[in-house]
């Protein structure tokens, strides 16, 4: 399948003890740019998450949203440092007995010193929170990627309607350009004439002209290359898979080509084709850049 560098993907998993909330969405890029927006105490998974969403995507500059809360109420515990409540009370007797003051320190009064007590964070089961948090990024990226195809398929459909206009043009120039050689035998016979009257004109002259002739505006080659290059351009649509950056290629000789018939077009009606081949080119060129 043919797929765009544009998606969003959405998902949600939520159980008993913590919610996790993971959106993607993309844009065209030439690599795979990840950026990544998620609570502090997810971080630890910043390496498994790029190496999942490496499954999913190649190229694009993909934004990927974490939110996570946890419902658990045994999530802390209260712990009492009895070391530095001891270095507190050490001081606080230094100070009375040096000046001379009474030690009214109390265990409520000792309890409210900073660090004494503190409420610490139990250590997560990584695990259990990994399992949590790949179930929503996998849902996400699978949403995600649907709606990459879809944006794909359209994007197919219009580069294959493209390719046939481009094809209608290459059918005219093959079609036109020996026509174009008769008419110039033919003008340049009528002026010899106008100007020699009745004498006898020498065909081989005249073939020679036309033979110089043609070799400065004849397209053939071009044209063959240019038809070979847009069936090549067709079958790798047919193909799928990461074909963006091969795509973007074949456009570029595609193009080279087109050029080339429009310095030779000698005639109005080749060159008005020439540049609606350039035209759709260009146009087939933009749209490539949305494919992954």
């Amino acid at each position: 399948m043919i797929k765009s560098m544009t998606g969003f993907g959405r998902c949600e998993i939520a159980d008993e003890k913590r919610k996790f909330t993971v959106e993607l969405k993309s844009v065209n890029h030439r690599y795979l740019d990840v950026n990544m927006k998620m609570p502090k105490k997810l971080n630890f998974f910043e390496s498994a998450i790029r190496s999942l969403l490496k499954k999913y995507m190649e190229r694009g500059k993909v934004d990927l949203y974490i939110s996570y809360e946890d419902y658990t109420e045994d999530n802390y515990a209260l712990k009492y440092n009895e070391g530095l409540a001891g270095e507190y009370l050490k001081y606080l007797n230094a100070m009375a007995e040096t000046f001379h003051l009474e030690n009214d320190v109390r265990v409520s009064t000792l309890s409210r010193y900073p660090d004494v007590f503190v409420m610490e964070e139990q250590e997560m089961d990584e695990e259990e929170l990994w399992n949590g948090l790949q179930k929503a990024i996998c849902g996400a990226c699978e949403q995600f990627v649907e709606t990459r195809i879809r944006e794909g398929e359209n994007l197919k459909k219009d580069l294959c309607e493209k390719l046939d206009d481009l094809l209608a043009g290459v059918d005219f120039i093959e079609e036109r350009s020996p026509q174009i050689m008769q008419e110039y035998r033919s003008h340049l016979t009528e002026k010899i004439q106008e100007l020699l009257g009745d004498t006898q004109i020498d065909e081989g002259r005249i073939a020679t002209e036309v033979t110089i002739y043609a070799d400065k505006v004849c397209v053939d080659e071009e044209t063959v290359r240019l038809r070979s290059h847009i069936t090549s351009m067709k079958e790798t649509l047919s193909e799928g898979g990461p074909v963006g950056r091969k795509l973007d290629f074949i456009a570029q000789e595609m193009n080279r080509e087109a050029n080339t018939i429009l310095s030779k077009a000698n005639n109005i009606e080749i060159s008005d084709v020439g540049i609606n081949l350039k035209t759709g080119i260009e146009k087939i060129r933009e749209q490539i850049q949305n494919i992954e």
